[in-house]
């Protein structure tokens, strides 16, 4: 970690130690224990000495007079921009493989990317996905399946798809669906979801029996213009928080998942995050009811244009380095997913 003025490499040792004791324990660290698992060369004395040290300055806090210490938010933030600084976020392979083999439906993405986040870490994820008010039709294809029906999927610049069961004519065999879908895809690449919907509403609407296949495509085009018209925020895991003691009191909890209701509050939360990574550590987040609690948060590409976040919220004693190695896999996924 990186000293400040005020505090010598020794201290920023013991206070490391502490940190690193108190995320796997959820204890309060003691100036034995550090003595015995950290700094063997010193004494229970000189540490306690620099602990009450650390205490003055902020970095440290006594529940109980005869308990050990607890890290402050003060000495997470020196802690995780130490980290950020030295660019020490580790690769996590097994976590971008996870998120992989997940289904890249517009609406599944976001849900998955909340569910394999929250798998991995073992906190409450969320994920934004913003508007796009152009996404535009890369390809589309129809594939038939039985009594006069067909498949329809939809691809979107982005990579993003889409799929639903339309009726068509029972005329129309594997190969007839096959040239309209190419037909189709050759007059609509690069046109909005609008454009599209507009287009082949009008057309079908002047059409016999085969104008299913085009109001179906309409339809399904505007469902998709309005999914994107507005950021979504997506939860996963909301009750992962209760697996820790801090959160053990009824009422703290009740306050938490309160908060998680509220998207437009998240969404402030996520959409002011700058640069790759942004961790808001306790009262930094400014919520009371996340008091706590850290954010962190980690940007990912749509489209050419456009990005979303996906974000982490934990206890302040939160592995940091692993959640953000987490993040950067995730988030480095969806780009591929849905960037340009």
């Amino acid at each position: 970690m990186e000293a400040k003025p005020s505090i010598d490499a020794r201290k920023i040792r013991i206070l490391r130690a502490i940190i690193d004791d108190y995320i796997q324990t959820a204890m309060p660290v003691g100036s034995r224990t550090i003595s015995r698992k950290y700094e063997t060369s010193l004494s229970s004395a000189t540490i306690r000495n620099e602990m009450s040290d650390l205490e003055e300055l902020g970095y440290l806090a006594q529940p109980h007079v005869s308990a050990g210490r607890v890290p402050s938010a003060l000495a997470y933030r020196l802690y995780v921009d130490d980290l950020l600084a030295a660019h020490a976020v580790p690769q996590d392979p097994k976590a971008r493989e996870y998120f992989s083999q997940r289904v890249r439906q517009m609406e599944d993405v976001i849900t998955s990317a909340a569910q394999a986040i929250s798998e991995i870490t073992r906190y409450t994820a969320v994920v934004m996905m913003p508007k796009q008010l152009e996404l535009r039709v890369s390809c589309l294809q129809l594939v038939p399946m039985p009594r006069g029906s067909a498949l329809l999927v939809i691809v979107t610049d982005t990579g993003a798809i889409q799929d639903t069961v339309i009726k068509v004519s029972e005329t129309l065999d594997g190969d007839a669906l096959y040239a309209i879908s190419r037909m189709l895809t050759d007059r609509l690449r690069g046109r909005t979801l609008q454009e599209v919907q507009e287009m082949l509403g009008a057309y079908a609407r002047q059409s016999g029996s085969d104008g299913r296949v085009l109001q179906g495509i309409a339809d399904l085009a505007a469902q998709m213009a309005r999914q994107s018209a507005t950021d979504t925020v997506t939860v996963g895991g909301s009750h992962n928080i209760l697996n820790y003691p801090e959160y053990s009191d009824v009422e703290k909890a009740r306050a938490f998942l309160s908060v998680l209701e509220e998207k437009e509050k998240l969404m402030q939360l996520l959409s002011g995050s700058d640069g790759a990574f942004t961790v808001r550590i306790g009262p930094e987040t400014g919520m009371p009811e996340m008091a706590d609690c850290s954010v962190v948060t980690a940007s990912y590409q749509v489209g050419a244009d456009h990005r979303g976040f996906v974000g982490v919220i934990g206890p302040t004693r939160m592995p940091y380095g692993r959640v953000l190695s987490a993040l950067s896999a995730v988030g480095g996924a969806l780009s591929e997913l849905l960037g340009e």
